[in-house]
């Protein structure tokens, strides 16, 4: 077990910054996610701290060693790729157990791991099966267990659900999710996928650009978003967010007013969750009127976007709600739902 510490650490290749100052520590047995939209450096920086990429500045430690120079073989951390890495003339039980070959680890002890990661995936019926012969959920779960195999320190994981269908993706999750509960290693997960984040993750590292935007619990990143990237990106949907202009306590956009806010005067970016505001009963003040723009069925809700102010903005509401597009609808938006963000810096603002 380890804790890792990431200190200024950045990646360049010329003028381009593909990593930017990372600075981070990744407490021991923690499950730590790295989110953010493709190119934006979270792949790069598991494989500086892998091996598999130099890093231009900063430093990396495991356990309190610096590993900068380190061989990745010698960094005792485990990766599980997107592309499962299988070796498809060997079969399952021979897949799981190559770590242990490759390491020269006493060979009495080989059945007895390889057949305890097997059990932890529930596998132990699939064991003596080539990878053409699995499907893809199952080749992700030989991937996983020749990891757990290895007793490493470190387990790095790099988008492993992305080559899976949807129903695989969530039973795939909760297997994970379990894993992390039963092992108790430091696991670092890379995803574009903000629901695997919010589901699995300890805390969540937010990146743009190669730069960190918000670092901490699911609950803190989806509560209080520290800028608008963050919040936009978090959330299914993302946040609703609206440009307009305050005055006296109360916003307003084309088609959008609100009352009640404690901010200063000025230009704002006004932000709400879908299931933070509701249809209004007939007669009562909404702070949204426009007309439906359009009307999905979740399942468990309807899904209603209008837009209003400039942008596309979504209301959940009952399930057995009935409606068309074109209808006129009214939101009621509760100001204490708000979040308040300075359109110039896209930063955060707090009620004064």
């Amino acid at each position: 077990m380890a804790e890792i510490q990431l200190r200024n650490l950045s990646k360049r290749w010329g003028s381009f910054v593909g990593v930017d100052s990372f600075d981070l520590t990744i407490a021991d047995e923690e499950f730590l996610v790295l989110l953010g939209p493709s190119g934006c450096g979270k792949t790069t920086t598991m494989r500086m701290i892998a091996g598999l990429e130099d890093a231009t500045e900063g430093d990396i430690m495991i356990g309190g060693q610096r590993v900068n120079d380190l061989d990745p073989k010698d960094r005792d951390v485990a990766m599980v790729f997107q592309s499962y890495g299988l070796y498809p003339h060997l079969n399952v039980y021979e897949n799981i157990r190559f770590p242990l070959r490759v390491r020269k680890i006493d060979e009495s002890t080989h059945d007895e791991r390889v057949m305890r990661a097997a059990r932890m995936v529930e596998l132990e019926d699939f064991l003596h099966r080539k990878p053409a012969e699995l499907s893809g959920g199952q080749r992700q779960r030989v991937a996983l267990a020749r990891a757990i195999v290895r007793e490493p320190n470190v387990f790095l994981m790099d988008e492993p659900l992305s080559n899976l269908d949807a129903k695989l993706r969530v039973s795939t999750r909760a297997q994970i999710k379990n894993l992390s509960h039963e092992l108790k290693v430091t696991t670092i997960y890379v995803t574009h996928d903000q629901i695997e984040a919010m589901t699995l993750a300890d805390r969540v590292v937010v990146m743009k650009r190669g730069v960190v935007q918000q670092v901490g619990t699911p609950t803190e990143i989806y509560n209080r978003p520290a800028n608008v990237f963050v919040a936009g990106f978090i959330g299914s949907p993302g946040m609703n967010l609206v440009e307009g202009h305050v005055s006296g306590g109360t916003f307003e956009a084309d088609s959008v007013r609100v009352e009640g806010l404690e901010v200063r005067d000025g230009a704002l970016t006004l932000g709400f969750r879908a299931e933070d505001a509701r249809l209004a009963e007939p007669g009562e003040p909404a702070q949204i009127e426009a007309p439906l723009y359009t009307i999905e069925l979740l399942g468990d809700a309807t899904m209603l976007t209008v837009r209003a102010g400039g942008a596309l903005m979504s209301v959940k509401a009952s399930k057995d709600l009935r409606a068309s597009i074109g209808d006129a609808v009214s939101f009621v938006v509760p100001p204490g739902a708000c979040h308040l963000f300075d359109p110039a810096t896209e930063a955060r603002l707090d009620a004064r």
